[in-house]
């Protein structure tokens, strides 16, 4: 199910960019200095109505996507109708999709403080993905909320411990075993099949200690993931909010100049 929205969204941003790119080409591909010349200038233009409407589109899709996002994720808007992975691929699915309309608004002319914005926007979209990646690798519930290092900590057990008392297991013995629940120690459970065959265990109980080991190092291997990506959100962070900041801010300083100027669309 969550491959198939995620799929949606991606043939939307696909098929609306190639058909933006297939109605105005020849426009877009006419030298700047003749575009005034071109039978359809006063429409693809940025203050044209389809031009404008690109660039008040895009806004609006950007200015939706992280408001929505920030209110589902900090104050649980709709957390009980949609799970904050959906709201995420939405989120990214608009701040994608906004800043390609806004590119077309633009028709492809960058300088001065549009330049700034452009190059900011697209800082902004390329670390989204690249915090998407980040998000994806973190465990979480069912229902998709991430787990702290802490719970994650939690659900591990005192390997030692249950092999002892569960199955009344020598220690040299349970000591090789719980050498497998290393991660760090690159064994393979095969390794342990066979350990555990040779041992005089019943067929029930080796597939129970298989499981609880295989649990085990699942459990160690989200840790060191969850600690690494911890990491990894810090550095994240510090890239994709400045930009996203500087992205507001000339946006605002933008339409502020627009307006003033009269450009008001179909308002």
């Amino acid at each position: 199910m969550h491959f198939v929205y995620i799929l949606i969204l991606v043939l939307l941003v696909i098929i609306t960019t190639l058909y933006m790119g297939y109605t105005g080409y020849t426009y877009y591909n006419t030298p700047l200095e003749k575009r005034f010349y071109h039978p359809q200038y006063s429409w693809f233009k940025p203050s044209g109505i389809y031009g404008q409407g690109l660039g008040v589109l895009g806004t609006i899709m950007i200015v939706f996507g992280v408001a929505i996002y920030i209110a589902r994720k900090r104050y649980g808007f709709l957390a009980k109708t949609i799970r904050l992975k959906y709201m995420l691929e939405f989120h990214i699915f608009l701040c994608t999709l906004g800043p390609i309309l806004i590119l077309f608004h633009t028709t492809f002319k960058f300088g001065g403080i549009v330049s700034i914005a452009f190059w900011s926007m697209v800082a902004v979209v390329l670390s989204g993905f690249i915090g998407r990646f980040i998000y994806i690798q973190i465990p979480r519930t069912i229902e998709g909320r991430a787990l702290s290092l802490s719970e994650v900590k939690n659900m591990k057990v005192n390997l030692s411990n249950v092999l002892s008392d569960k199955f009344k297991l020598e220690k040299s013995f349970v000591d090789t075993i719980v050498g497998y629940s290393d991660n760090k120690k690159q064994k393979r459970t095969i390794s342990l099949k066979k350990l555990l065959k040779d041992s005089d265990l019943p067929i029930n109980e080796r597939i129970v200690v298989l499981k609880i080991v295989r649990n085990e190092i699942s459990l160690s291997r989200k840790i060191e993931r969850l600690e690494t990506m911890q990491r990894l959100f810090k550095y994240w962070h510090v890239v994709h909010l400045p930009f996203a900041l500087i992205l507001l801010i000339i946006l605002c300083i933008h339409v502020g100049i627009t307006v003033a100027f009269g450009y008001k669309w179909i308002f």
